[in-house]
Formats: C-alpha cells, structure tokens, sequence
C-alpha cells in the first residue's frame, strides 16, 4: 500500500503539515484551501462534538456552548500536561487533547493524500522548556508518545528553525551564511546554519549547523503582558485590599491573561475564591466585572481581542483593546506596546546575539537573515533582531509555512 511521509510543524498558534514530494515539498490545505490550522479545538456540548481550526474559534466567537482549547503547545513539558481539565460530563488529560489535535492533521492530511500517513519528522523549538534539560526532554517524549497514540510509527525530531533553514536553501545559488530567525507564539528559535545547493545534497547536515538557540519568549507572551499592564487592572488586577494592606492576589488575573491557563478558571473553586477576593477589594465592582467575565466563560474571547490588538499595531500607531460589558475601551499606542513588551524583546535580542557568539562568528560574517513565524511582523521585534546584524541581507520566508516544507524535506532524507 502507498503510504505518504512528511513534517508536522505543531505550532503553539498555528499548525502544518508538509509532505515529502520528489525533490521538493508542499504544505497540505488543512481547513479548505489553508494550508494553516489554528492550533485550537472546541468541545461542543451539543452532542458532546470536538471542532478544530477556525471552525472551532467560529464555534466560539458565535457562542456556542462548549469549552476552547488553544496554545495546546504550551503545556509540554510543564506541570499541567497530565492534569485534566472537566470537559462537560467528563475529564482529559491535557496531554490527551493534545493527541486529539495531532489525530485530526493526520486524519485531515490522509484523507487529502488518500494514503496512511505514519512516519513524521516532528518539529520542535530548541528549547520547550529555558534551563530545564530534564522538563524539555520530558517534554518532546509527551509530544511523541502522543503522537505514536495516534498511529505514527516512524518519528523523529528536528529543531524548527533548521527545518526552516532546509526550506530556505531550496532557493539559494551559492554558499550563504544565515540567520534563521523563527519567532512562533509560544518560543523565538535562532540558529546559524551554512547553506548552498551542493551542501543541500549531503545526507549529514551535522557540520553545516554552526550554533543553536532558543527563548520561551514568542506572540502569546506578548499577548500576556499586554493583557497584564492594560487590561487586568480595568478588572482589579494590583488594586488594594480595602484594608489597605496588600495588593489582591495576582495568580487569577495572570491565568486570565495566559492562553493556555484560563480554563482553569472555570471551576467551583476560582469562582468561590474570586467572590472571596471581591469581598476583600476596595474595588470590588472592578472584581465583580472579572467574575462576570469568568462565569459566561469570555476569557478566551477577551485574549483574542488583545492579541488583535497586537496584530494591528503591525501597521497601526495606535488601536483600542475591545471589552466586553460595560469596561472600558483601553487605547493602545505603538509605544505603549513597545514599552510593554520592551524586556521580553532585550531577550529575544540577548539570545540572538549569543547565538551568533556561539558561533564563533561576527555579526558582518552573516550574509542573510531568514525571517519566518508570526511574531516576526511585530515591528519592535524585528527591528531589535535586523539592527545586531545590519549589513546582512534579509529575506521574509513563509510566516507559517516555512518550517511544515523543510520538516517535510528533512522526512524525505530520514524516511524516503
């Protein structure tokens, strides 16, 4: 029977999936002609149905009743993994949701190749997990045991931003040293790689990869502390206790910022805490707009508007941040985004340079710099990456394409 090989790009925002053609790759249409699929899956409780993709945001956003899931990616490796999360009359394992999404890109790519997909080179960021070698061990064994649950028998792994840098050698003509910069919405992947036509034929790259790097740092951390500095507090997020002698707790507030936690809100427990807290806030209206929020389950809804503020202030210099209720509207300026995510972008710059120290290299000794990921758009980002290596040339590959073709290739040189 002919069976297909190729690459899952699993993304924290966005996933993909490559396939392995001739001497070439191509991304295979997951959601009608997308060759993207939201990393997202909603839980209908009618008929207790999993949607996934846009269709499962759509299922959301038109406020069907169910429970959304995103940024999956997110629980690698961390201690959520293997906690469950009560989905109607029943509870997952997150790590099991995870391998319901992985299920659906191999159902969806079969059923477009009309053959069994079951060996897969995987990608993964150069780091799950910062500082942590045993977390991020643990973390790419949860992503392929939940991939061999789904079927695969043939895996392997590659960092996202070499397979990145497989994609874009398809289109050199001579010998190049680049900077492959890969900023996702969960991590920002660096590495330095030599590459060329003749290079692209050898069947060990090992040599040509000159240094390796990654940061925990990508969209939806951006996501998160806009949300912190200029939503929370419109929900009595640092506000006082009537007492006056300490701030309200902060843990609540933070989840409700972070993706892939704010369905740990939708329990008996945070909603008796939460009333608990409203009780003890001299502001206890701003907590009560927080209570309103988690009890008719808006918090994702809420997350999607702050990060399409942060998608418009790509070309804006100014946008608002939508409530809901009767909250008001915050304004957002180029330079209050630029100021809110200043740290978090001196280390995405600190891990660039030292990726390039790794090296062994200057900065003029790289001749081009391959942007691909989402949080590649967001001006301050990219500005504070261009500026380190200003004489390179720079070339914009796809966002969220680029890594799905070269895992695609790499699946051809290991399994075909």
């Amino acid at each position: 029977m002919r069976t297909v090989i190729g690459g899952i790009d699993f993304g924290t925002s966005n996933s993909t999936v490559g396939l392995a053609q001739d001497e070439r790759a191509g991304l295979v249409p997951l959601e009608g002609d997308e060759t993207t699929l939201p990393s997202a899956i909603f839980f209908s409780f009618d008929g207790d149905r999993a949607r996934f993709g846009r269709e499962a945001i759509t299922n959301y956003a038109d406020g069907v009743e169910g429970r959304l899931m995103r940024a999956l990616k997110s629980v690698l490796g961390s201690s959520l993994v293997n906690e469950k999360t009560r989905i109607q009359k029943r509870s997952m394992a997150f790590i099991d949701i995870v391998g319901l999404f992985i299920a659906e890109l191999k159902r969806r790519t079969e059923a477009f190749a009309e053959a069994p997909f079951e060996s897969a080179v995987l990608g993964r960021p150069v780091h799950f997990v910062d500082d942590d070698a045993h977390a991020d061990r643990k973390a790419q064994d949860e992503l392929e045991k939940a991939a061999r649950a789904q079927g695969f028998t043939d895996i392997a792994f590659q960092y996202e931003p070499i397979a990145a840098a497989l994609d874009y050698e398809q289109a050199v003509r001579g010998e190049e040293t680049v900077l492959i910069v890969d900023m996702g919405g969960g991590t920002s992947d660096f590495s330095i790689v030599r590459v060329s036509p003749e290079r692209a034929r050898a069947a060990d790259r090992k040599d040509d990869i000159l240094a390796n790097r990654g940061v925990h740092i990508g969209g939806t951390d951006f996501d998160r502390l806009v949300s912190i500095a200029h939503v929370m507090p419109e929900l009595g997020y640092l506000t006082p206790t009537k007492d006056g002698k300490r701030n309200l707790p902060a843990g609540y507030f933070i989840d409700l910022a972070t993706w892939h936690r704010i369905n740990l809100l939708y329990t008996p427990k945070a909603m008796n805490d939460l009333r608990q807290i409203r009780f003890e806030a001299a502001r206890p209206d701003l907590v009560e707009r927080m209570i309103t929020i988690v009890d008719h389950r808006l918090g994702h809804a809420l997350a999607g508007t702050v990060e399409q503020a942060k998608i418009a202030l790509t070309d804006a210099d100014e946008t608002v941040i939508a409530m809901p209720y009767d909250i008001a509207t915050p304004r957002l300026t180029r330079r209050d985004f630029d100021q809110t995510i200043a740290q978090a972008v001196q280390r995405v710059a600190a891990t660039v340079s030292a990726t390039i120290e790794d090296a062994g290299l200057s900065a003029g000794d790289i001749t081009a710099v391959f942007l691909t990921g989402g949080s590649t758009a967001i001006p301050a980002a990219r500005q504070a990456i261009l500026q380190l290596v200003p004489q390179a040339r720079v070339v914009d590959g796809d966002r969220f394409g680029s890594v799905g073709m070269g895992l695609a290739l790499e699946a051809r040189r290991k399994f075909g």
